[in-house]
């Protein structure tokens, strides 16, 4: 029974039961998201760490500017891209707004120079001509120094004329007035362009332009404390005693006008002018020249003539060459003799005679003064250009001028005057000159030239004169009958020169009567010179028949007897 009983429990099914375990491993699925997320954080963080503040930047007009296209360049390195275009609150300019790279936060200060680059012409130059395919893009040039952050800028219109990083030094030049300098002119030295102008200062136009002038490395070693900057815009021509003078720098000079500088020899041993010194702007080249001559000798001279052409920078000269120039001439009353004299103020350098740094002469000014104008100097006007009438005080020693003393007027010394070598001298001369042929009887000569007409008439007419024609016209007529007589020999012919002779000579008697009476008369055109002159030739004719006559007989004697050779008369 045991043994049943344990085969039915061996035959009895087994029941399994299914033990459930939670796992802790993650799923490989859930790889792909937490990927995606971090690439996406990687990318926030990314583009985060690399934008740069947001700036805006106004402008007078948008013009090629497109929100999301337009980028911020620096040395063709984009820096940014325009997010929006909008106006500002007033309507008068444009805002653009700009997202920066995080490069770009060090370069954003308030020196900082943002314009719009595109194409134009600048300065004697064209720019921007690869935003014809590009399109427009704002360009910026940053600060040597460090400055200030900003997010806020007002953006120029042109672009600036000198880079950054370009090395140099900047100058500032005092001038009355601009003339024809303009942004971007060259700076010339030695015609050599070494720098351009960068703008000026209105803060003081009322009383001078501040001209801000860059010159670059290394011709910025070259300005010193005295060197001379003047205005060399333009063409300048001049009519001197040389000839014609024409002076130009460049042509861009004459377009955008220019600066030029140089010093002179005595101070270019002085020390280097440091940055943004300030520099006097002369008009022209002259002018600079002259403000090397220091000293300067104030006198006063009084002209009672006219002083037409004569002005402030009229030169002063002596012996032709230039010693100064008139600083003022006005008029003023003369109450010793009741009348008008035009007082003439200028300044002579003595220093153009004695050279700079020359050893004086005399102990003081007002001696050398005394001592001149004892010896003879004197002032005069004299005619600087006979075509425009310019005129200037010449200083010359007249041999003849009465010994006067020096006076002075102020600080001015007063130097007396000449009229020699004044227009009004000509004036007076060519006046003189008139009265004289005015003077001449012209009604007179003509009464009498009438008269010796009347008597030519009455003489042409004259029976006697009638006379005289005839008979030389019959001696011409024999002269011609003694010529064809040669030929049938020279017998018959000499027959024939006696009574020839006698009426050649009856003739010139009477024509020498004719012509005593013709000396006491004169006549032109009339019948009677017409006569005469026909019967000068006829004479001359005469003359020669007889000359070779007489040439046959010399060299054939025998002609006399044998007759003229049949062969003729070689």
């Amino acid at each position: 029974m045991d043994d049943v009983a344990m085969d039915q429990v061996a035959e009895r099914p087994v029941t399994a039961r299914a033990v459930t375990r939670r796992s802790r491993r993650i799923s490989a699925i859930w790889l792909i998201p937490l990927a995606a997320l971090l690439v996406g954080g990687w990318l926030v963080w990314h583009t985060l760490s690399k934008q740069g503040p947001t700036i805006t930047i106004t402008f007078a007009s948008a013009e090629g500017l497109q929100a999301g296209q337009s980028q911020l360049r620096y040395k063709d390195i984009v820096f940014g891209t325009v997010q929006g275009l909008t106006l500002t609150p007033d309507r008068t300019r444009v805002l653009v707004t700009i997202a920066t790279a995080r490069e770009a936060e060090p370069l954003l200060t308030d020196q900082t120079v943002f314009w719009v680059v595109k194409p134009r012409l600048f300065a004697g130059s064209v720019s921007g001509l690869e935003t014809l395919l590009s399109g427009s893009y704002i360009g910026m040039r940053p600060p040597q120094t460090e400055g200030k952050a900003q997010r806020e800028f007002i953006g120029q219109e042109d672009p600036p004329v000198l880079e950054a990083d370009v090395p140099g030094r900047t100058f500032q030049l005092k001038a009355k007035r601009l003339g024809s300098i303009s942004l971007g002119s060259p700076v010339f030295f030695r015609d050599l362009e070494v720098g351009e102008v960068l703008g000026w200062d209105i803060a003081e136009m009322a009383e001078s332009a501040t001209i801000r002038v860059f010159v670059r490395t290394p011709f910025d070693a070259y300005v010193r404390d005295e060197t001379r900057f003047w205005n060399a815009s333009g063409v300048s021509l001049k009519l001197g005693g040389a000839g014609v003078d024409l002076q130009l720098e460049s042509v861009r000079a004459l377009l955008l006008g220019g600066i030029a500088f140089d010093t002179p020899d005595e101070h270019r041993q002085t020390g280097i002018s440091p940055e943004n010194h300030v520099f006097p702007l002369f008009p022209d080249r002259d002018t600079a020249n002259a403000a090397s001559y220091s000293r300067k000798v104030p006198v006063l001279s009084y002209f009672p003539g006219s002083v037409r052409g004569l002005g402030p920078g009229s030169e002063v000269t002596m012996h032709g060459l230039v010693v100064g120039h008139v600083t003022d001439v006005r008029l003023a009353p003369n109450h010793a003799n009741d009348s008008v004299v035009a007082p003439v103020r200028y300044e002579i350098e003595p220093e153009r005679i004695l050279g700079v740094g020359g050893k004086a002469v005399f102990s003081t000014i007002e001696e050398a003064a005394d001592v001149l104008v004892k010896r003879g100097l004197r002032a005069s006007l004299q005619s600087a250009n006979l075509i425009t009438g310019q005129q200037m005080v010449a200083l010359d020693f007249i041999a003849d001028a009465p010994p006067v003393s020096v006076t002075k007027q102020g600080s001015d010394f007063v130097l007396p005057t000449t009229e020699s070598g004044n227009l009004g001298d000509l004036q007076a001369s060519a006046a003189a000159l008139l009265d004289k042929v005015n003077a001449i009887p012209f009604k007179q000569i003509g009464d009498n030239l009438d008269g010796i007409l009347g008597k030519v008439n009455d003489l042409a007419g004259d029976p006697q004169l009638r006379q005289t024609v005839a008979e030389l016209s019959t001696a011409v007529a024999s002269a011609n009958t003694l010529l064809q007589h040669l030929d049938n020999g020279v017998a018959p012919t000499l027959k024939e020169l006696a009574g020839t002779s006698a009426a050649l000579q009856k003739a010139l008697g009477n024509a020498n009567r004719l012509i005593v009476s013709f000396d006491n008369s004169y006549g032109d055109n009339t019948r009677f010179n017409r006569d005469l002159d026909r019967l000068l030739a006829q004479l001359n004719e005469a003359v020669r028949s007889i000359r070779m006559l007489t040439d046959m007989l010399t060299r054939h004697p025998e002609a006399l007897i044998r007759g003229r050779p049949a062969g003729g008369v070689e």
